[in-house]
């Protein structure tokens, strides 16, 4: 899709409970073709900004639009080709399967081929009530069903939450499996090594809005990740170690490394005026 029509488009959107401001004035644009990982502390508004983008709540002021409809609207032709996965989620005391069937007929490029699939690479047995698996198993389902919805838009809510190990590894692979060039997969977590190597590009919202919006390439490019055995005066975070100092420091000559994400969310939240400036 061209990226002068995203998919989602938000427009200088205020929101508050009560007397506490999330949101004060944030823009941001979510194109095809891309899995976005939406990180932050703990109550900096990752879970409002998804539930107003699919129309859950509705913002004091500003604009919300989801291929060119706004979300607050909920129009049908707009809720038929988006899904949120909320971090908690309370299971019916029906079969995956039955709940899949039921839950699917509103979605017009739903595939329960592909549903079977996932289930069995999740490990999940869709015969199964829902009510009666595992936390981590009624995750897992949630998700597999979500994916086979194939809206164009998939907003998750921290996924990887009461996923062991194994499970947080087929989690990345199935999504980036799911991914396509029409469709767009926004990904909130605070759990930063469990979605590593599978969002780009990067969201950082803090109590103030959005620090940083850049992609994998646009963040290697500016910042230099990296191992030595002296500190650097000009780090914008560090860490010792029995190796040296890891460190996040200005790439001052274009050279290239792997991003990390933690420590690229520490270094951000120690300087964010900087990075505002430097990502801007």
């Amino acid at each position: 899709m061209d990226s002068k029509n995203p998919i989602v488009k938000i427009e200088h959107l205020k929101f508050n409970y009560k007397k506490h401001i999330v949101f004060e004035d944030l823009s941001l644009e979510l194109e095809a073709g891309r899995i976005y990982g939406l990180l932050g502390e703990n109550g900096v508004g990752k879970t409002t900004l998804l539930r107003t983008i699919c129309g859950l709540l509705r913002a004091k002021s500003g604009e919300c639009t989801v291929m060119g409809m706004r979300s607050a609207s909920r129009n049908p032709e707009m809720l038929k080709d988006i899904y949120f996965v909320p971090e908690l989620f309370v299971a019916p005391p029906i079969s995956v399967k039955r709940f899949a069937q039921s839950n699917s007929l509103l979605y017009p490029r739903w595939d329960a081929a592909q549903f079977e699939k996932l289930c069995l690479t999740f490990e999940v047995d869709p015969t199964y009530r829902f009510d009666k698996l595992s936390h981590g198993q009624q995750k897992k389902a949630l998700i597999a069903f979500a994916l086979a919805l194939n809206t164009r838009v998939l907003l998750m809510d921290e996924p990887s939450n009461g996923l062991d190990i194994p499970s947080k590894t087929t989690l990345r692979r199935v999504i980036s499996e799911c991914a396509t060039e029409d469709r767009v997969i926004a990904i909130s977590t605070h759990q930063v090594r469990d979605l590593e190597n599978l969002i780009d590009p990067i969201i950082i919202l803090d109590r103030s809005g959005m620090i940083l919006n850049a992609s994998i390439e646009q963040i290697s490019e500016k910042l230099l990740f990296t191992m030595s055995q002296e500190p650097d005066p000009e780090a914008y975070w560090s860490e010792n170690s029995l190796s040296g100092y890891y460190q996040v420091i200005p790439n001052r000559d274009g050279m290239p490394s792997r991003v990390n994400l933690e420590a690229l969310f520490n270094a951000t939240l120690r300087n964010k005026e900087t990075f505002k400036k430097l990502f801007k």
